[in-house]
């Protein structure tokens, strides 16, 4: 699935603005000029600038445009998902960190959220999320200190403990990834619950944020081709690290 085109713009004017073609304190072009250097909408535009505004890269004024404020993503960078393409990249730009692999069997409450039976057995891999932060070119200097972008916990059948041990070592391929390449068991479909909640004081600890702060839970199920689930992920991600994008059409019989 190819990315939507306000993320493809996006990404070619924070390329710009990284670059120093677009330089702090200067003003984009308007939207009417990047509609028409891009051939597309003016909506497409207005959603490429939010992208960039959410960042921290520009700010936005009514009849002022749009002004380039940092060459760099402020803290909190917020990945925005819009296919299974972009889950794949977040997987490669933000590295997991493996806290915890356990086996454990699903009550009530964790069968509910799984969709599974009471009673399932299932291998659970517990992780952070983080930025891949680079080490600064030509210095010694200690990177950045790697900001938490979610906490995720993977549930996948017990027999796949290679795969589990894999996941230490390859932080940046998703574990469905790693179970297609070792088994041969590839996604078909990946079926996606969001839910908000209030941050407790344990999981925010581990965030880094405030207890009490806002946050999504998603929760994704794995299927294969036989429609069968063999993994399912239940990540949690303050609110203003994250966001995901959906684009609705209306088929020719429909009526809003």
């Amino acid at each position: 699935m190819n990315r939507p085109r306000f993320a493809e713009i996006a990404r070619e004017l924070t390329e710009g603005i990284a670059s120093g073609r677009f330089p702090v304190g200067s003003y984009l072009p308007t939207e009417l000029e990047l509609r028409d250097q891009y051939q597309t909408s003016r909506h497409t535009i207005r959603a490429a600038l939010h992208e960039l505004q959410q960042l921290g890269f520009v700010s936005r004024r009514k009849n002022a445009g749009t002004r380039v404020e940092s060459a760099q993503p402020r803290n909190g960078f917020r990945p925005t998902l819009a296919s299974v393409d972009d889950l794949v990249q977040f997987g490669s730009e933000n590295l997991r960190e493996v806290q915890s692999v356990e086996e454990v069997v699903a009550d009530v409450a964790l069968a509910n959220v799984l969709r599974c039976d009471e009673g399932e057995r299932w291998l659970r891999i517990s992780s952070l999320r983080v930025e891949r932060n680079a080490q600064p070119a030509r210095t010694s200097a200690p990177a950045a200190p790697a900001v938490p972008v979610g906490w995720t916990d993977v549930y996948i059948d017990p027999a796949y403990q290679e795969v589990a041990d894999q996941a230490r070592t390859e932080p940046d391929t998703l574990i469905s990834s790693l179970i297609e390449t070792r088994y041969g068991r590839r996604v078909a479909e990946i079926r996606q619950d969001v839910s908000a909640l209030i941050l407790a004081p344990d999981m925010a600890k581990r965030l880094a944020v405030d207890a009490g702060t806002a946050a999504l839970r998603v929760v994704r199920q794995y299927l294969d081709a036989s429609g069968k689930s063999f993994e399912v992920s239940v990540t949690v991600h303050p609110a203003e690290r994250f966001s995901i994008s959906m684009r609705l059409t209306r088929s020719n019989d429909a009526e809003l």
